[in-house]
């Protein structure tokens, strides 16, 4: 038995995959970055769950316009298989 018993069909690919990256980047850039800003202080964590919040709403959307724009980049780069 799946982890996940329900699936998403294999069309919505193409949106959960900058979906979960951006989240994923995101969170981590912004609590590197808040780190070095803040400082390990107790105001940190909210202060990087601000940042992040905001980070993300620039990040998924850039992701939707620039993936197709990077796969052309790729595919000039890399011999196809």
């Amino acid at each position: 038995m799946s982890v996940f018993p329900r699936r998403l069909p294999a069309r919505f690919a193409g949106l959960v995959m900058p979906l979960v990256l951006s989240i994923l980047m995101t969170f981590l850039v912004s609590g590197i970055s808040t780190l070095k800003s803040v400082g390990a202080t107790p105001a940190m964590p909210a202060a990087w769950m601000g940042a992040w919040g905001v980070s993300w709403l620039v990040a998924f959307p850039a992701l939707l316009l620039l993936l197709p724009v990077v796969r052309r980049i790729v595919a000039l780069v890399v011999e196809p298989a």
